[in-house]
């Protein structure tokens, strides 16, 4: 269900540590098995406008958010500002809980055609953008960026963050490296305090978030709302659990055990199964595969008996045996 600008301060500040919009990753089915390790808030795939407008499925499955699937906001990404702001106005209908402009996808065939970060390349046209987006709905509209196309040595964030707030954006996420680093060099988050320090909107810091350690000082050190998980979901979502633990409760994180790392092996294979069907759901489970069973017994052996397993039968057969060599 949609929030106020009001709620989504509040809910930041309980619960600062959120689960990365990531194309072919935050699906319903990652987004659930994340909140069950302590993530809260969550964002979609990135859904191209463009396919959203023409009723392309893929956008409109990108968009589909159960009952349970809250608080879940969908982060939508395009190069025309009208067409942005339709769009907006689309995704309003499914009921998330705020939409997300993408300006940071450096990914050139993304960026390359003015959307993504290629909105960096002229932050009075974003700006402008993100304007007319906010006015196109009546729920928050929050804007995830890069601290410049770079390689320059004085990056816009500073001022852009200032106009983004006065066009309306209700929170600005920023991923602390520039567009051309990708995912290259290391994510500089004074920038992102920077930012913070000219606002009054929450700030979130997004980039080299790699462990329950690493999110405490990142808030520690940008004094921001909340920090953004990415890449490190994908091979270790119970960074979610940890984060919080030491976030929330100053305690040091439990580790996932052996078994549990298994369990969440079969958790995602199957729920992947029955949304995608068998062939694609156990395909695109194995990226997840490598980061879970990371530090078992014979880990290696194991990742390339399932990489060549395309049966849900039989890839849960490979880890009840491994389960059983660990209990013997």
């Amino acid at each position: 269900m949609p929030l106020s600008i009001d709620q989504l301060r509040t809910l930041l500040a309980a619960h600062p540590v959120l689960l990365a919009p990531m194309e072919d990753v935050s699906d319903v089915v990652f987004r659930r098995l994340c909140r069950s390790l302590g993530a809260e808030l969550c964002y979609t795939e990135f859904v191209n406008v463009e396919g959203l407008l023409r009723g392309c499925r893929t956008a409109r499955r990108k968009m589909v958010l159960p009952d349970d699937d809250t608080p879940t906001a969908i982060q939508i990404y395009g190069s025309n500002p009208e067409r942005l702001a339709e769009a907006a106005a689309v995704a309003e209908e499914a009921q998330p809980a705020f939409i997300d402009i993408n300006c940071g996808c450096w990914v050139p065939k993304i960026a390359g055609r003015g959307a993504g970060a290629g909105w960096l390349r002229d932050p009075a046209a974003m700006v402008e953008m993100a304007r007319m987006v906010v006015k196109s709905v009546s729920m928050p509209v929050t804007v995830k960026t890069r601290i410049g196309l770079g390689p320059e040595s004085e990056m816009p964030i500073i001022d852009l963050a200032r106009r983004l707030e006065d066009a309306g954006v209700a929170a600005l996420t920023i991923h602390c490296r520039t567009a051309k680093m990708g995912h290259s060099g290391a994510a500089d988050w004074s920038w992102a305090a920077r930012a913070r320090e000219v606002v009054s909107i929450p700030v979130i810091v997004n980039g080299d978030i790699r462990s329950g350690e690493d999110a405490q000082r990142a808030l520690r050190e940008t004094g921001c709302a909340a920090v953004m998980v990415g890449r490190m979901a994908i091979d270790h979502p119970w960074i979610f659990r940890e984060a919080r633990a030491l976030i929330e409760r100053g305690e040091q994180p439990v580790l996932p055990t052996p078994e549990e790392r298994l369990d969440l092996c079969r958790r995602h294979l199957m729920a992947n199964v029955e949304t995608r069907g068998e062939h694609a759901g156990v395909r695109v489970t194995r990226r997840h595969l490598s980061g879970y069973l990371r530090g078992l017994p014979g880990a290696a052996a194991l990742r390339r008996e399932l990489l060549f397993c395309d049966s849900l039968e039989g890839c849960l057969q490979i880890l009840d045996a491994a389960g059983q060599r660990l209990a013997a």
